[in-house]
């Protein structure tokens, strides 16, 4: 990759306001179109999907601010899937509002998060099932889980976006680390990163089955 100095840089809560910013302009434009089409490759709809991303940033600054919840479970919050097969949210948009309920939730999760993050001691940690985490990892998940699901909003609605390479280098460090290290010079982060998460292929690597990513702290 071309952004060798920015991959080694902390992802912080400024590259969530970033990442959720980035989501709000993408899609504000499309508040009028049909948001029950299936969001890309995924089961669910464009409404879940993006439903699904701004429950996460909102659960993660829970997960983050909370100290009396212990390091192996989440918050107690009540999670329920609207029919079977659906995303499992702790937070939902009101219908009645339109796609636009669904930006005041992400920007809203976004703020939450990014400030629990920026005033939050870096020896933090709380729960996540893919490992324990820090309050740079959980940056790094709310940054990723917004990037990949605005991606699949946006194939779902006939979109276009791209997120900048610096941005999408440091969350693949933090979270896919033997993936940014095996990057040649002249990967695209965006493209590694979508590689990464199942949602795209790169010449000369099979197409990778998402598990799982890094969450317990870089060493």
């Amino acid at each position: 990759m071309n952004h060798d100095l920015d991959a080694r840089l902390p992802v912080t809560a400024d590259d969530v306001e970033a990442a959720v910013d980035l989501c709000l302009e993408t899609l504000d434009g499309a508040l009028t179109a049909d948001w029950s089409v299936p969001a890309g490759e995924l089961d669910w709809d464009c409404w879940e999907t993006l439903e699904h991303a701004a429950d996460g940033l909102w659960a993660y600054a829970a997960q983050v601010g909370s100290r009396r919840t212990p390091l192996d479970r989440y918050v107690a919050l009540r999670w329920h899937r609207e029919r079977p097969g659906g995303p499992a949210n702790a937070v939902f948009g009101q219908r009645e509002e339109g796609p636009a309920a669904l930006l005041e939730l992400s920007e809203a999760g976004g703020a939450l998060l990014a400030a629990v993050v920026r005033t939050a001691r870096p020896q933090v940690r709380a729960f996540h099932s893919y490992g324990v985490a820090d309050p740079e990892g959980f940056a790094a998940m709310g940054v990723v889980e917004t990037l990949v699901h605005t991606e699949d909003v946006v194939r779902g609605l006939g979109l276009s976006w791209a997120p900048p390479g610096a941005l999408c280098a440091r969350a693949l460090a933090r979270l896919f680390p033997e993936v940014a290290a095996a990057a040649g010079s002249d990967d695209d982060p965006w493209a590694t990163l979508l590689w990464a998460t199942g949602r795209a292929e790169l010449p000369g690597r099979p197409r990778r089955v998402f598990e799982r990513w890094h969450s317990a702290p870089l060493v």
